[in-house]
């Protein structure tokens, strides 16, 4: 009997929630957990919800704040397998999950349709699988392009789990 992956899945708010609820068909089967920003996003989950600070690049002390939060669910969750569709909690995550031995998957905003955000373009250089949604901003080093979140989420192989 093989053991269940644990899944932490990751996303600030608005836009990159809900595309990141959108992939729960892909965790079928999985222990998963979710992190974000807003504590009412409980609500819409039936998994344990992670409540991070939200911050930016533009508030200093609330990003070093953030990063200990992600840091110390990722110490907390130990995933095996980490999954964020951004922004900054999503960036930290990946990060600390490489550290940590996490399979990690980063999938950049739907949004973002001229550019990676800023958080996709740090993220690539620890994320094992760097993806953007828009095939015009694939590269060969990456991101890459492997369709949208919609494409995702009834491929679990796709996503790494």
């Amino acid at each position: 009997m093989s053991k269940k992956k644990r899944v932490l899945a990751v996303a600030s708010g608005g836009g990159h929630w809900v595309q990141l609820l959108r992939l729960r068909p892909a965790f079928e089967g999985c222990l998963v957990e979710f992190m974000s920003t807003n504590a009412g996003y409980a609500k819409e989950v039936d998994a344990p919800l992670h409540v991070v600070t939200d911050a930016n690049m533009w508030n200093k002390f609330k990003l070093l704040r953030m990063f200990l939060d992600v840091l110390w669910v990722m110490i907390k969750v130990r995933p095996d397998v980490v999954v964020t569709t951004g922004a900054a909690p999503g960036f930290a995550a990946i990060l600390f999950g490489r550290i940590l031995g996490a399979k990690t998957v980063w999938i950049d905003s739907i949004a973002n349709s001229e550019t990676l955000s800023s958080s996709g373009q740090q993220a690539g250089r620890f994320a094992h699988a760097w993806l953007t949604q828009w095939e015009h901003l694939a590269k060969p080093e990456g991101p890459h392009y492997w369709g949208a979140y919609y494409d995702f989420r009834y491929s679990r192989h796709a996503i790494g789990i």
